[in-house]
């Protein structure tokens, strides 16, 4: 029984430290619906109010496998200027016996230039990382390395980012962990969690085809701590309906997996279903099941007509 423990253990560590390191933040295939996530400067990029949520449940099949449990909202300040946006959302990243959460503020200025619109924005985050050793059976170890008891810590984080969005493209460049914060974990201090600066770059392009009906959504993701890097890259092919619109696509991330993407827009209500196959030894079927949910509705109540447009993030 001690040896399956130390097994899983070590097992649980090694996956926590990769994700410690270049991918700490978890890996949505959604990335391109979600870009305030990874970058402010995208917050209130447009006249909308967007509230979206996210759940992924990875390495389906293994037991104690990870998932992500993510929301967030965001909406451009009328009240002060249409180029002011701020956001708020929270996230629960489970990992084994590790809990992972965040809680944060976003704000963002929009600056039009070119006939498109320039943004910097910033992420000011509280980290709550907890680790259960209750649930842990070592026999007789005293190893203080190991707690026996459930233990945290918290840490205050900081992102930040710019973007330029136009008509139908995007390009943005963000940095996460600025702060480089460690958390000690238990009164004692003696383990701690150090997250390191990562870095990210990302952006997109629309397609238009012949037929106003259908469009082909293209978008990537670079990201690195300079250890380490992971790059996505997706395609969508969008049908536009009169009452809703649908889509299907791909996405690719070298020596990491292949994933297949499903959803659409119903009355403002977003739905999409992804499924992530690795490439690597964990093999096809044990794989990442996410879905995601979100709703937009219009808030520029003051000035219809003007300044509408469609964002290139969401269909």
């Amino acid at each position: 029984m001690r040896q399956r423990v130390i097994i899983f253990m070590i097992g649980i560590l090694s996956f926590f430290s990769m994700r410690t390191k270049a991918q700490y933040d978890p890996s949505f295939v959604n990335y391109w619906a979600m870009t305030p996530f990874y970058n402010p400067a995208a917050t209130g990029q447009d006249i909308m109010l967007n509230v979206y949520g996210a759940y992924s449940m990875q390495m389906t099949g293994f037991e104690n496998a990870p998932s992500v449990m993510f929301a967030y909202v965001d909406m451009p300040l009328f009240f002060i200027s249409p180029r002011h946006g701020a956001g708020l959302g929270f996230m629960k990243d489970q990992i084994g016996l590790f809990n992972h959460q965040k809680f944060y503020l976003q704000y963002a200025y929009h600056q039009p230039l070119w006939g498109g619109k320039l943004s910097g924005g910033i992420h000011l985050a509280m980290l709550s990382e907890s680790f259960d050793g209750s649930e842990l059976d070592l026999g007789e170890s005293g190893d203080p390395a190991f707690p026996t008891n459930e233990v945290d810590g918290a840490g205050f984080d900081m992102n930040v980012g710019l973007q330029y969005a136009h008509k139908s493209w995007y390009v943005g460049f963000s940095m996460m962990h600025c702060t480089s914060p460690t958390v000690s974990l238990g009164e004692e201090e003696v383990n701690e969690l150090k997250v390191s600066s990562s870095f990210y770059l990302m952006g997109g392009y629309n397609i238009r085809l012949k037929s106003p009906l259908y469009t082909i959504h293209t978008s990537a993701m670079l990201r690195s701590d300079i250890v380490g890097f992971r790059a996505d890259i997706t395609g969508r092919l969008a049908y536009h309906g009169s009452k809703f619109d649908m889509y299907g696509g791909l996405s690719y991330s070298p020596t990491n997996s292949v994933s297949f993407l499903l959803g659409g827009e119903f009355y403002g209500v977003n739905i999409g279903y992804a499924y992530e196959m690795y490439t690597s030894a964990i093999g096809a079927i044990s794989g990442t099941h996410e879905v995601v949910i979100g709703y937009r509705t219009e808030l520029n109540l003051f000035k219809k007509g003007k300044n509408k447009h469609k964002s290139v993030r969401i269909l």
